[in-house]
């Protein structure tokens, strides 16, 4: 069932906790072997998953594994004594083995589910990630779909792929405009039924979607990010096509939206990110003009309220110099935060540029990838994933079949690109969004 992968050993274990990281490390080995490992056995192993933890090739096999497939699993390990447990490895105890598992890469989570129904159980519980968070323990991965129905899952610290399954939505929704966004262990998808707006909702810990969930408003091509197990979504417009100005804030842990205050201008088409713990507004079309909006508004969760920011984000002026060109048709602009400063792609001049918080003004940076062309924004990724930017998109002589993947650690030079990974699949991003867990 497996491909002989290769299991990660952290390198930031405490010594009191080395001969356990062992001893799962052997757990994880027996459930692919399905036999007891002797002792040179077991310290091959740890050898051979140090190298692993080394190298930036991509480990098959293990990243593919999904919790769907665990019942199998564990039927496949009923000559062992672990399927034959409820518990987990009784010689650790459940602290110690929870402490190890926390620091394993959760892409491996869905072989540690396979073991028995006390494991299944606790990753599918969710107390991981919680405590992964509270511990500052956090992966950031991203997920993008380039196909109908179709999500990938790339973990660029690993370099591992996940295939999430296929979304069993109508053709009217994968037609419709749809925007994504990750939130805890959630991936939303947001668009349109023949009955009205629906949202999708996959999740990590059972690898299913699932549907039915409804905002207070029902809204598209609004601005919105998360923060933690918290999202805010704001403008857009209505079913009926009206301008919103009004915001609510999505709690992943509670499933619960909840209405906040409104935003003074309605406004659609544009981002939103999250920095310095506020949320802001970016871009976008307000009401009677087709030009990029320049002012921000900017959301305190502590007051509750919003300030309007004049001139923030500049329009895009024509080749004469005076005239704003339309932002209808294009794509809403391409923000990123890292390490709480913010980013833009402009993809007409193919540039990265950088706000300057205490000047107040956007300053260049240098390229884009080579490989990063888009229409007018659309087909192009642009995203924070930790404390890199990503830029996924199709190289221009591909012809449609190729995706790449392109990551920077911004620094105070130019940006130096490094290709992460290529995939066989169309260059053209329809939605993408990073998963931090």
């Amino acid at each position: 069932m497996f491909e002989d992968p290769s299991y990660i050993v952290p390198r930031d274990l405490p010594a009191s906790l080395k001969q356990e990281s062992k001893q799962i490390q052997c757990v994880l080995k027996l459930s692919n072997n399905k036999r007891p490992l002797e002792e040179g056995e077991k310290l091959a192993v740890k050898r051979a998953a140090i190298e692993a933890s080394k190298t930036e090739e991509p480990v098959k096999g293990l990243s593919n594994l999904s919790l769907a497939q665990t019942d199998q699993a564990e039927a496949h390990l009923q000559g062992g004594n672990l399927s034959d447990s409820n518990s987990l490895i009784p010689e650790l105890g459940r602290d110690i083995t929870i402490n190890c598992l926390l620091r394993c890469s959760r892409s491996d989570y869905g072989a540690i589910a396979s073991l028995n129904r006390a494991f299944r159980s606790l990753i599918q519980s969710g107390e991981l990630y919680r405590l992964r968070r509270e511990m500052g323990i956090i992966e950031h991965w991203v997920y993008f779909s380039c196909k109908l129905k179709e999500w990938e899952a790339f973990d660029p610290i690993h370099h591992r792929w996940m295939h999430l399954p296929p979304m069993n939505a109508s053709d009217c929704f994968m037609c419709a405009d749809k925007e994504s966004l990750a939130v805890g262990t959630e991936l939303l998808v947001f668009g349109k039924e023949v009955r009205g707006n629906a949202i999708y909702r996959y999740n990590l810990l059972t690898n299913t979607w699932s549907t039915g969930m409804t905002m207070n408003t029902p809204r598209c091509l609004f601005g919105s990010a998360s923060l933690g197990e918290i999202a805010i979504l704001a403008g857009g417009c209505d079913p009926r096509g009206k301008l919103l100005k009004s915001a609510e804030l999505y709690n992943s842990i509670t499933g619960t939206w909840i209405p906040i205050s409104s935003m003074h201008k309605a406004r659609k088409m544009c981002s939103g990110v999250f920095m310095d713990g506020k949320f802001y507004v970016i871009g976008g079309i307000g009401e009677g003009s087709s030009a990029m909006l320049t002012d921000v508004e900017m959301y305190d969760l502590e007051t509750g309220k919003w300030t309007q920011i004049a001139d923030m984000f500049p329009a895009r002026i024509g080749s004469d110099g005076v005239s704003v060109i339309s932002a209808a048709g294009e794509a809403p602009p391409l923000l990123a935060v890292v390490n709480n400063e913010l980013y833009a792609a402009d993809h007409e001049k193919e540039e990265v540029r950088k706000f300057d918080k205490g000047r107040k003004l956007w300053r260049t940076l240098g390229r884009l990838p080579e490989q990063a062309s888009s229409m007018n924004g659309w087909g192009l990724a642009f995203r924070a994933c930790g404390d890199r930017l990503i830029v996924i998109g199709g190289p221009r002589d591909s012809g449609g079949g190729i995706v790449e993947l392109n990551g920077w650690v911004p620094d105070e030079g130019p940006p130096h690109w490094k290709l992460l990974a290529r995939q066989p699949m169309c260059g053209f991003v329809f939605n993408c969004t990073v998963m931090g867990c």
